[in-house]
C-alpha cells in the first residue's frame, strides 16, 4: 500500500486523468480448474498473497463457503512481522490472507480462480495497483502436497489457454509461517469503506467478484 500521505494526491491524480474504477485493476473470466478433486473436510485453509492485504481480505471476505479471512505477513520472520518492517520491501514477507473455508462449498480450485480472476494479476512481479515491492507480490502459499498439486496444475492451465497478454510471474511459495497483521488492518474495507484508496482500487475488486461469480458470492462478508 501507498503511504497515507500519497492517498490524496494519489486519487487526485486519477480524477484528472480519467480513470474509472473499472480500470483499477486488470479483470478476466478464468474457468474453473479442471484438475481439482474433492475435499471432504469441513474446514480447510489456504494463504494467498495478491497485492495490499486489503483488499485481497475485502474480496475472499465476500465468498460464500469462506468462514473467516485474516490479513497478515508470510515469507520473512517473526521479528519483521510487522507493517512498518514489512513495507521497507527487505523482510522477505508478502501481505497475505489466511482464508478459513468449507471445501464442501468452495474449492480451493475456486479460490484459486478468484484470486487471479479478480484480486490479483498473475502477470505483474512485484507490483499490484499502485504499489510496488516484493511485498506486494502475487504468489500461492499452499499448505500440503495436494493443495501444491493443484495450485501448480491451475498455474499451467491459465497460462497455456492465453487469457493474459504476458507470461504469468505469479509464483508458488512454500509455507513458512503465517503472522497476523495488526488490529487495525484487519476487516478494513469492510469497516472503512469511504477510505480513498478502498474506493480507488478495492471496491472495484469486490464489484467484479459479484459481476462475474454471482453464485460464489455471501449474502454477508464473513467475520
Amino acid at each position: 500500500m501507498i503511504g497515507r500521505a500519497g492517498l490524496a494526491a494519489l486519487v487526485a491524480a486519477v480524477a484528472l486523468a480519467g480513470c474509472t474504477p473499472a480500470q483499477a485493476e486488470s479483470v478476466v473470466r478464468l474457468p474453473a480448474a479442471t484438475f481439482d478433486p474433492a475435499v471432504k473436510a469441513s474446514r480447510a485453509t489456504a494463504i494467498f498473497a495478491g497485492g495490499c492485504f486489503w483488499g485481497v481480505e475485502g474480496v475472499f471476505s465476500n465468498v460464500k463457503g469462506v468462514i473467516a479471512v485474516e490479513s497478515g505477513y508470510h515469507g520473512g520472520s517473526k521479528a519483521n512481522a510487522s507493517y512498518d518492517r514489512t513495507s521497507t520491501g527487505t523482510t522477505g514477507h508478502a501481505e497475505s490472507v489466511r482464508i478459513t473455508y468449507d471445501p464442501r462449498v468452495i474449492s480451493y480450485g475456486d479460490l484459486l480462480r478468484i484470486l487471479f480472476s479478480v484480486v490479483a494479476d498473475s502477470t505483474l512481479k512485484n507490483r499490484q495497483g499502485p504499489d510496488s515491492g516484493p511485498q506486494y507480490r502475487a504468489a500461492i502459499v499452499p499448505l500440503d502436497a495436494a493443495q501444491r498439486k493443484v495450485a501448480a496444475a491451475y498455474l499451467a492451465q491459465i497460462g497455456k489457454g492465453g487469457y493474459f497478454a504476458k507470461p504469468i510471474v505469479a509464483r508458488v511459495e512454500p509455507y513458512k509461517a503465517f503472522y497476523p497483521a495488526e488490529a487495525y488492518h484487519q476487516d478494513f474495507m469492510r469497516r472503512h469503506p469511504s477510505n480513498a484508496y478502498i474506493v480507488r482500487w478495492d471496491a472495484p475488486k469486490l464489484a467484479a467478484l459479484k459481476r462475474l461469480y454471482p453464485a460464489m458470492v455471501r449474502a454477508k462478508p464473513a467475520p
